[in-house]
């Protein structure tokens, strides 16, 4: 389920007179996850960005290969 759907599934309700917003723990989920994809999209457009400006060389970039920083990944 894309973000707007979730948005769009709330349901309000009124208790002691507060209104609230109700949705299913799948759908929580999947916002949460629509939420974090928009964060990672600017910095996805930077990362390539910078290696678009050094001709695609990631060394040059400042990326480091996967086997050398698997191990400092909790």
């Amino acid at each position: 389920m894309k973000g707007m759907d979730v948005l769009q599934s709330i349901q309000f309700v009124t208790v002691k007179g507060r209104r609230l917003a109700v949705l299913s723990v799948e759908d929580w989920e999947a916002l949460i996850e629509w939420l974090e994809t928009l964060e990672d999209i600017p910095v996805a457009r930077n990362a390539f960005a910078e290696l678009e400006a050094v001709g695609g060389d990631r060394q040059r970039a400042g990326w480091r290969e996967w086997r050398s920083v698997a191990g400092e990944i909790e």
